[in-house]
């Protein structure tokens, strides 16, 4: 006899508060999974086909539509702007918020100046894998959420990538600056080096052909063999080799070693210096 695995059920109908690269990307990936008739808040989408509905502006949110979470996806700057236009649906529904460097504290405050108070708010960090599924979120949610609020946001966003919890909020900063800005450092990662193949010789064309697949393809190799990346880093390495001379430039004290401290210091800094 052959055992089934119930399927997932459909994912519930949000509210998005803006739907740029992040919100888009989350999009894509719950639309995939089934998502229930939703409303997206997003002055510069007309891409988003039935049944969802996307209002240009606050004033044109249904009067009728009950979400089961909101989700704000909006730049952080732009907190104080939109907050009291859905604070109404934060009486009855929990808010997601995927803003860099906005508190619960802070967003629970507000919200509650603005006509919705006690509501609940959970706070979480994906990257723009999620648009293919393969994103990293991690999420902090203070003692007044419920497990079923916890379950609900799980859910959502298991539905684009890999779900973590932390324990505490401060930990927020440094997930922003390692996981949510993360694939940024990636990408310039592939971009150097097809600059550098380019400057050894190589056809435009080869060059980036190489430089994009041996970087997702290390990332591939990483994930699915589980190994430590140190380790598999040294499995590549033939002491006195070429992938040695060129980590004896990187690893230098000088090199990748500080300025990726520095650089994720610096992103930390900058996503609490966003709370405020």
């Amino acid at each position: 006899m052959t055992d089934e695995k119930t399927p997932p059920a459909p994912l519930p109908p949000l509210l998005l508060v803006g739907c740029g690269q992040m919100g888009g990307a989350m999009l894509a990936g719950w639309q995939a999974d089934g998502l229930a008739p939703s409303v997206i808040l997003d002055r510069h989408r007309d891409d988003i086909p039935a049944p969802h509905t996307v209002v240009r502006q606050a004033a044109d949110l249904p009067d009728d539509f009950t979400p089961a979470l909101i989700v704000l996806a909006t730049k952080p700057q732009k907190a104080a702007d939109i907050l009291p236009s859905i604070a109404r649906f934060a009486r009855h529904a929990p808010v997601l918020s995927v803003m860099a460097g906005k508190t619960v504290g802070g967003l629970t405050a507000a919200l509650a100046a603005a006509g919705a108070p006690g509501a609940t708010v959970i706070r979480a960090m994906p990257n723009t894998p999620s648009a293919v599924g393969q994103g990293m979120t991690v999420c902090f949610a203070p003692p007044a959420a419920t497990e079923a609020d916890r379950a609900l946001c799980t859910r959502l966003l298991s539905a684009v990538g890999d779900v973590a919890w932390v324990a505490e909020e401060r930990q927020m900063d440094a997930v922003t600056a390692v996981s949510g800005s993360g694939p940024a450092y990636v990408f310039l990662l592939a971009e150097l080096m097809e600059q550098a193949g380019i400057a050894q010789g190589l056809p435009a064309g080869l060059a980036r052909q190489i430089a994009r697949r041996t970087v997702s393809g290390a990332g591939a190799l990483m994930e699915q063999s589980g190994v430590d990346a140190a380790e598999l880093r040294r499995r590549v390495t033939s002491p006195g080799g070429t992938t040695q001379k060129a980590l004896d430039v990187l690893m230098a004290p000088s090199a990748w070693p500080a300025e990726m401290e520095a650089a994720i210091a610096a992103a930390a800094h900058r996503a609490h210096e966003l709370a405020s």
